[in-house]
């Protein structure tokens, strides 16, 4: 049987990588992220300009490598990390909107679930519906290590879209995406976690969604593009500690 490694999208060996990957979708966030808080880092995969590297975070073996945007983006990085590089425990970092009035710009949220708009769990040929969620072990270690730091967080329910830009203008107001997720609970809508919690679950590892709210649905509010790509600082320290924490 052949090594299946490189494969046409990571171009590295399972000793490249370790057991913790923190995945921010902006490839420029993963090399931010190295250049800042990893010491030792290495570049261990470059293919179509997914920044890769490894280094250490306070004595801790740790990863970072981009996503890319969308469900079928992540569901590749992390299913070839998981079943083809030896990774245990994935962490999404990324920003989301938030549909929530009690959340604020700037504000994490850590996805215990993630609802989806997306046929991705169809795959898996279920006969009903699959709620994908969180590892425990890796909530229970974030929440620990926000409570340590006084991070003001939220958990719940994030909302995995496979649409940015969607075709509403007919729709009442009251059916449309925002209003109708927001009233079962749902805190925020990013583009990733739910594939990236089905792809852990079918492998049994481990994976974790937290995000800077980047702008409001409901107020308008927004950050910047380089403000999402090089002060979401406490997100990304809040999931280094919790890589170390994981060990």
């Amino acid at each position: 049987m052949s090594v299946p490694y490189p494969t046409p999208h990571i171009n590295a060996t399972p000793e490249d990588f370790a057991n913790t990957v923190l995945m921010p979708g902006d490839p420029l966030r993963a090399k931010f992220i190295a250049e800042n808080f990893l010491s030792d880092a290495k570049l261990v995969n470059n293919v179509r300009g997914i920044h890769g590297y490894t280094g250490f975070y306070d004595g801790t073996r740790v990863s970072v490598m981009a996503s890319g945007m969308g469900m079928p983006s992540i569901g590749i990085y992390s299913y070839e990390l998981f079943n083809f590089f030896g990774v245990e425990n994935i962490m999404r970092i990324g920003s989301a909107g938030a549909i929530s009035p009690d959340i604020k710009v700037r504000d994490i949220v850590v996805g215990m679930g993630a609802c989806t708009n997306s046929s991705f769990a169809h795959q898996y040929h279920l006969p009903g519906s699959f709620a994908p969620i969180a590892s425990y072990k890796m909530l229970k270690a974030c929440t620990e290590e926000a409570d340590k730091a006084g991070v003001r967080y939220h958990v719940g329910n994030l909302l995995s879209s496979d649409t940015f830009y969607n075709d509403e203008s007919d729709v009442p107001e009251s059916m449309r995406s925002t209003p109708v997720w927001s009233k079962m609970g749902v805190l925020a809508i990013e583009m990733e976690a739910a594939a990236l919690y089905m792809n852990a679950a079918r492998v049994g590892k481990n994976a974790l969604a937290i995000c800077t709210i980047s702008d409001h649905i409901l107020t308008g509010e927004a950050t910047s593009a380089e403000e999402r790509q090089n002060s979401f600082t406490e997100m990304m320290e809040l999931a280094l500690k919790t890589a170390k924490a994981l060990g």
